[in-house]
């Protein structure tokens, strides 16, 4: 069973839990997460393609009255 997460230059990315068999099929869903505003890695790993992926959280919004 691969990490659930990997140290990829620096930084912690996580396993979407998918072997996928085709590079192909592997880079269709790169695309999609990178869309999504993810940073997405492709690993080869015993004839298959995982997707290590991580987001940077750039804005919060919070509801309500700040505290006093």
């Amino acid at each position: 069973m691969p990490d659930s997460s990997r140290i990829i230059n620096g930084k912690k990315f996580m396993w979407d839990g998918v072997f996928y068999d085709s590079k192909k099929e592997a880079q269709d869903t790169m695309k999609k997460y990178q869309d999504d505003g993810f940073d997405v890695e492709m690993i080869e790993e015993e004839k298959q393609y995982l997707l290590y992926t991580r987001r940077v959280i750039s804005e919060i919004e919070v509801e309500g009255e700040p505290p006093i």
